[in-house]
């Protein structure tokens, strides 16, 4: 028998915004524990943003990671020697995660001089509903789209 699942340790809000979720978005962008340089790169992204845009770079953030936030997925599973792709829904923490990491993983393969300005870029596309992170999640809901016809093999 397992041992009881260990339990998530909360984390600290940031210094600038005091969101729990800038919190994740930085460890997700920072590399070998260098989490000082993450946040510099994020709130330097964030600065760029509101230049860019004239608007709060903080709300335009928020905003993009909704826009590429996904409702549903398709699953692997194996019936009778055959392997479906099977939609199902995206549970509440999943969605956020799945969202931070395309952001910051689509950011890192864009062209750019930094980081910031990576991320400041894919920050604006996603926003504006462009993009390799938003079309990530369209292609998401496409595939499970497609494969509905499997959704009563629910897993």
């Amino acid at each position: 028998m397992r041992k009881a699942q260990a339990k998530k340790l909360p984390l600290a809000p940031d210094g600038r915004f005091n969101d729990i979720l800038v919190t994740r978005f930085v460890n997700n962008i920072m590399w070998d524990g260098k989490k000082s340089a993450a946040i510099t790169i994020f709130y330097d992204a964030i600065d760029k943003v509101s230049k860019i845009t004239s608007e709060d770079g903080y709300e335009i953030w928020k905003k993009a990671l909704a826009n590429i936030t996904p409702a549903v997925e398709v699953r692997s599973r194996r019936i009778g020697g055959a392997t479906f792709q099977i939609p199902s829904e995206v549970r509440p923490d999943r969605k956020i995660s799945l969202a931070i990491k395309w952001m910051v993983r689509y950011s890192r393969e864009r062209n750019g001089k930094t980081m910031a300005d990576k991320l400041a870029n894919e920050i604006i596309a996603a926003s504006k509903g462009e993009g390799a992170s938003f079309k990530k999640k369209e292609d998401t809901h496409r595939m499970a789209e497609a494969n509905k016809a499997f959704s009563h093999f629910k897993i």
